[in-house]
């Protein structure tokens, strides 16, 4: 059964910086995706970022390009693995609930907008104010 956890969020200044964390197990392993979606209060959840299994490939959305990077551990045991998600410049628009996601899907486009995300995690709070 995969699971994921969330962990880094926090209280920060604008134009600070935060790294949250996601530690996945019980992964395909063959082939999947790992994303970060954000909720903020009366909003729709939306994409942040996502990661690919099989060859590390990336995608952001355009609110977030330029100042997130999305990265993974190189773990050997493809089962389980930690991804992050490096938060720098961050504005006061960016305070959301931060989930971390995961999907047996192989497009990132698909996964930016949920699309096969099976897998959610309980989300981390991110605050961004003076």
């Amino acid at each position: 059964q995969v699971q994921l956890v969330e962990s880094g969020g926090g209280l920060v200044q604008p134009g600070g910086s935060l790294r949250l964390s996601c530690a996945a197990s019980g992964l395909p392993l063959d082939y999947y995706i790992i994303g970060w979606f954000r909720q903020a209060p009366g909003k729709e959840r939306e994409g942040v970022s996502c990661i690919s299994s099989s060859d590390g490939s990336t995608r952001y959305a355009d609110p977030v390009k330029g100042r997130f990077t999305i990265s993974r551990d190189n773990a050997r045991d493809n089962a389980k693995n930690t991804v992050y998600l490096q938060m720098n410049g961050l504005k006061p628009e960016d305070t959301a609930v931060y989930y971390c996601a995961a999907g047996r899907i192989a497009s990132t486009v698909a996964a930016l907008v949920g699309y096969g995300m099976d897998y959610w995690g309980k989300g981390t709070l991110v605050t961004v104010s003076s």
